[in-house]
């Protein structure tokens, strides 16, 4: 686990860091500091705030190289994922993140892991963003031993407490109260951290975020409530489920901004803009995140009968955000499309050998069904079953 006082950004160079070392060519390094400019081409529309006011931003080849290489390996990882569901090697339910890597990335390139993120059941590219591994999250689909949460919480469940990532959550708009929770604990407990509870537009006419809002407005709580509109809830439009689709005015009394979800550079300085507004003590703040996912609500969807396949590859070919980071590498910054092709290569190996890891791994044993139920949970604690014959423990010991 990394600590918890990384600045922002700091996981994503430490990650890839090895990485670009390794590919880069002999004598040259393309990874230097030279600086060049991004026009946004969609403006911040801001509520109750100024906003960050700025129309572009300086980047550096290293800094997108950085973002690029994250994007491209969840992209990677979560097609992975799309051919072991259709090979019915992964069960259940998975939903898919492939087209909104852009929000995770800039999300994290704003804040550090002293700051909480949770998120709904769309959450295998958070887990990675928050330090978890391409195979951790292929076993977990998987049902491994080796996965993030024992191969017992599968694709809506992914988690890593240590980096303060704290899923995951299976029910539409459960994360959203328990976000501001966790801004609660950051204020409680003085410590800086500002929470980030992420929900997509199907979830934001849930009764429980508006409760939640109202409860961090009234305390000042350092919350960002991020929208990840990806334009449908399940199967439902936008226009057909919300009276009020501006999501990033629906706070109300909460100041919000909405950006282009595609462009990872935006997200970031939204996010750096909001997360400032909390650590200052000035209370929640609501962002609304343009995205799209590119794979139906989940892999039982086929994502079509709602939209056309027009619609889905016009999106691909316009706003895709990795390959919109890879277009001001060899436009921008001088890359040349060799190079990346390499570091492309390599990614889609790494993948491969974390599924081939996944499959040849063990399913947890049957005593974990018993295990992380109690938090401090005895050794030989009594863990009543269906019946008493498949009860397990010491009634006596455990002081039940």
């Amino acid at each position: 686990a990394d600590s918890g006082s990384a600045e922002p950004g700091t996981m994503l160079q430490r990650s890839i860091a090895a990485r670009a070392r390794a590919l880069a060519p002999a004598g040259r390094r393309y990874l230097s500091s030279s600086t060049f400019h991004v026009d946004f081409e969609q403006p911040f529309e801001t509520y109750k705030c100024d906003g960050p006011g700025i129309s572009g931003v300086d980047t550096t080849k290293e800094e997108v190289m950085q973002y690029w290489q994250t994007m491209y390996t969840m992209r990677r990882m979560e097609l992975a994922a799309d051919q072991l569901y259709k090979a019915k090697q992964v069960r259940g339910f998975c939903h898919l993140y492939d087209g909104q890597e852009a929000v995770c990335v800039g999300m994290e390139a704003a804040i550090s892991w002293k700051d909480s993120v949770i998120t709904a059941y769309r959450d295998h590219c958070n887990q990675i963003a928050r330090g978890g591994t391409v195979e951790g999250v292929i076993a977990e689909l998987m049902g491994k031993y080796t996965g993030c949460a024992k191969g017992k919480g599968g694709s809506m469940h992914m988690y890593k407490a240590e980096n303060n990532f704290y899923g995951g959550n299976g029910i539409v708009g459960a994360q959203q109260p328990l976000g501001v929770g966790l801004a609660f604990a950051h204020k409680y407990r003085g410590d800086g951290g500002v929470a980030i509870t992420l929900y997509g537009d199907g979830a934001a006419n849930q009764g429980q975020l508006f409760e939640g809002m109202n409860m961090a407005a009234l305390w000042k709580l350092p919350v960002i409530f991020v929208c990840e509109n990806n334009q449908y809830g399940m199967g439902t439009s936008k226009a057909r489920s919300s009276a009020n689709p501006d999501y990033y005015t629906r706070g109300q009394y909460i100041p919000g901004i909405r950006c282009d979800g595609q462009n990872v550079l935006m997200v970031r300085e939204a996010v750096k803009y909001a997360a400032a507004h909390c650590r200052e003590g000035s209370g929640p703040f609501v962002l609304e995140f343009d995205t799209y996912r590119y794979h139906g609500h989940s892999m039982s969807d086929p994502g079509i009968t709602y939209r056309d396949r027009t619609e889905v590859s016009g999106i691909r070919e316009k706003r895709d955000p990795v390959n919109k980071a890879k277009a001001w590498l060899t436009e921008k910054a001088g890359v040349e499309e060799a190079e990346l092709k390499k570091i492309e290569v390599s990614i889609r190996k790494d993948i491969d050998a974390a599924v081939a890891a996944a499959k040849s791994a063990d399913p947890p044993p049957i005593s974990e069904l018993y295990a992380d139920i109690y938090l401090g949970q005895k050794q030989n604690m009594w863990i009543r079953g269906a019946d008493m014959s498949v009860c397990v423990g010491d009634f006596a010991e455990s002081g039940a």
